[in-house]
């Protein structure tokens, strides 16, 4: 595959031109050279731009990310790294599905206003504590 300058390789990826500096300056990709003043990149690079698309969608940061993607071709993912970002992940979609619950049921909520209602008082509380999407405070607001 023949090489790519950073104009197809934003194309592309769908990123930037700006995007690839900034990560080529942390070192999660390298150009190979210029061609004119344009930088050049090895067509490999657009899978690593997915490994760090991927990465970042999952919510790892830059950093991590980084100490992922060594300087080598093959990547060292910490396996235990991804299971424990897995279980932050399963955390935000309790908290995220207790939300989307108290939202649908402010919004078909029948008392005259919602602070009269027992369960939207249970959902503000859990809001304050912190503790909207743990599981068995999730149970205890279906009950209400």
């Amino acid at each position: 595959m023949d090489d790519l300058d950073i104009g197809e390789v934003a194309r592309r990826a769908s990123v930037p031109a700006s995007t690839l500096r900034f990560y080529e300056e942390k070192g999660l990709i390298a150009s190979i050279g210029r061609r004119g003043l344009r930088r050049v990149f090895d067509a490999g690079v657009l899978e690593r731009l997915a490994l760090i698309t991927l990465g970042r969608s999952a919510g790892f940061a830059l950093d991590e990310i980084a100490s992922m993607l060594s300087a080598g071709a093959q990547p060292r993912i910490d396996r235990r790294r991804l299971l424990a970002k897995a279980d932050e992940l399963d955390h935000r979609i309790r908290e995220l599905a207790a939300m989307r619950d108290g939202l649908r049921h402010a919004a078909a909520c029948r008392a005259p206003s919602h602070m009269e209602c027992p369960t939207f008082r249970r959902i503000l509380r859990a809001a304050i504590a912190g503790t909207l999407g743990a599981p068995e405070k999730k149970a205890r607001l279906r009950r209400g």
